[in-house]
């Protein structure tokens, strides 16, 4: 087999090559080692940060264009590469009007700020998009190829987006409208499952990766799954010109006449490699897909390309929690909405706080590890009161209507009438645990945080619920009885990727490009140093390096440089 441009993975990263590269006139192959498409972008959110974006400049936000790049410098510090930076910055908002040129649809993420709103040139709104919803109905055949929601963080399959839609299913019960909206949503989401077998109205990472699908395919975009790529092919010069795939058929050679790009996921399932670098790997849960299990790394360093490891972290840190399921199965949740919302609290087995529970779940890992230190064990407890878990949820156990015994049942939920009652089943310190209460219903009362900050920013407070006062992050614990659930730290992906430079291109031990071959996503060292600055700094940039690689595979990066 032959192409232009191999392009090894089809998450994000890979589907956005392959489309940029097919509109630019090049041959394109997707190899995927799953039988279905999307990687780990199809379990995500899907929120893309690409700032100056044209979503945002047609909703009339326009700012200063050295603003994300001193917000960026002034988080990453040490670990900002200014090549990289300044090459993502230009080209992601090209990026978003190339897609749409190409037949995608983004909504903006108007109002959400970047995470540390003290720092220099943070952004207040405007910085990410996502695709918009997509009826999966319009893939037709090639719906059978998309990989399905995670299942802990869809509602029966139905993928649930962040903004008005999740709005309307946390207000349900208190908003006339959200109730309609949810009727209707989850009629149809009924009706697909018996028409189809799965949900079609497609949202966050699954729309996204759909939208791509359908445009790579109408360009010519071939697609092979179950293709796992065993080596890379070079040439006598060292060019990397294609690769050898493995199959139900046997191996393949590809020849590829304009290079490789790598986009594998990153190594969220490589054992040996996340013993080597991830702290308390063995207390670790990876959100990853399966596949990512560090393919594209050893294929790169095979013909010279070198790991990253001077990153700040190896991986893009969340909180999660084991979710014991019915049928035997152990899945995990990640914690990401309900961690802001008043009155819920983080703490550890002494039953005391160790961080601002409102702020990026990056840095709620981050913090929980530098609080228990390399021979702790690293866990905590989100603790909350009857009525939180009621109108927020917790973790797995979803807000009212929807019936919580199953999880107290399964232990999956800790249960207590009093907070020593509560902390006993934990195997949390009472004595701690009832101090850290009595001091946070002090400040609560009054709407305040002494002890964190909780509500201080903008990011916190989009965080928090609108209706409570003064501060929508913060409300007293009170009340019993009182849940608690263990979290543990997990990760979305991994930061540590290979060396490259601004234009894509892997590097080799001495600084030089591998010829012929590139990497993007989590196969690529993260522009962001190993930082979190913003929510969509996985798949913004994963998209934009896979879209410059394209364009440079294509000849045509010199037309589109700074």
């Amino acid at each position: 087999m032959d192409c232009d441009l191999l392009v090894i993975g089809s998450g994000a990263a890979g589907l956005t090559a392959a489309v940029t590269a097919a509109k630019s006139g090049l041959s394109v192959i997707v190899a995927e080692k799953a039988e279905v498409l999307g990687g780990t972008t199809a379990w995500s959110g899907g929120w893309t940060w690409a700032p100056l974006n044209p979503v945002a400049r047609r909703a009339g936000i326009v700012e200063d264009p050295e603003a994300p790049r001193r917000y960026l410098q002034s988080v990453l510090g040490p670990h900002f590469d200014a090549g990289k930076v300044d090459a993502f910055l230009y080209h992601a908002p090209r990026m978003v009007g190339f897609l749409e040129a190409a037949g995608l649809e983004f909504e903006g993420g108007l109002k959400i700020p970047d995470t540390y709103g003290h720092q220099p040139g943070a952004g207040m709104g405007g910085r990410s998009v996502i695709a918009a919803p997509f009826d999966g109905r319009r893939l037709g055949p090639l719906i059978g190829l998309l990989r399905k929601p995670m299942r802990e963080t869809s509602f029966m399959g139905m993928t649930i987006q962040a903004g008005p839609d999740l709005r309307a299913f946390m207000t349900m019960l208190r908003s006339g409208p959200a109730f309609a909206h949810v009727t209707r949503r989850f009629g149809r989401h009924l009706w697909d499952l018996a028409r189809h077998g799965r949900g079609m109205q497609l949202r966050n990472g699954n729309a996204l990766v759909a939208r791509l699908m359908l445009a790579a395919d109408g360009l010519g975009v071939r697609f092979l799954t179950n293709a796992p790529a065993q080596e890379l092919l070079s040439d006598g010069t060292g060019r990397v010109c294609g690769a050898v795939l493995g199959g139900p058929e046997g191996a393949r050679r590809v020849v590829a006449r304009r290079g490789v790009l790598l986009a594998t996921g990153g190594f969220g399932h490589d054992a040996a490699r996340r013993a080597a670098q991830f702290p308390h790997d063995d207390c670790h849960t990876s959100l990853s897909v399966p596949e990512a299990s560090g393919d594209g790394l050893r294929l790169a360093e095979a013909v010279g390309g070198v790991q990253d490891r001077g990153l700040a972290s190896p991986g893009a840190w969340c909180p999660v929690s084991e979710v014991p399921w019915p049928d035997g199965r152990r899945g995990v949740f990640p914690h990401i909405i309900e961690r802001g919302k008043p009155g819920i609290i983080g703490v550890l087995a002494n039953g005391r706080r160790f961080c601002n529970e409102g702020l990026g779940y990056h840095d709620y890992v981050t913090a929980l590890l530098e609080a228990v230190g390399p021979q702790g064990v690293p866990e905590s407890w989100l603790v909350c009161s009857h009525a939180f878990q009621r109108r927020y949820g917790l973790g797995i156990s979803r807000p009212a209507p929807v019936p919580l015994g199953a999880w107290l049942r399964n232990g999956y939920l800790k249960k207590g009438d009093t907070p020593e009652e509560l902390a006993r089943a934990c195997g949390i310190d009472p004595e701690g645990l009832v101090a850290t209460l009595a001091e946070w219903n002090a400040g609560a009362a009054r709407g305040e945080d002494p002890a964190f900050g909780r509500g201080t920013s903008a990011y916190m407070r989009l965080q928090g619920d609108p209706d409570v006062t003064p501060n929508p992050c913060v409300a007293p614990i009170a009340k019993g009885p009182f849940y608690a659930v263990r979290v543990t730290p997990g990760s979305f992906g991994t930061f540590a990727g290979l060396k490259s430079d601004g234009r894509a291109r892997v590097l080799d031990a001495g600084g030089a490009p591998v010829a012929g071959l590139y990497a993007a996503g989590c196969d690529m060292a993260s522009v962001m140093g190993g930082y979190y600055p913003a929510g969509g700094i996985n798949i913004g940039p994963a998209m934009t390096f896979g879209h410059i690689a394209a364009l440079d595979a294509a000849g045509l990066y010199e037309e589109h440089r700074p």
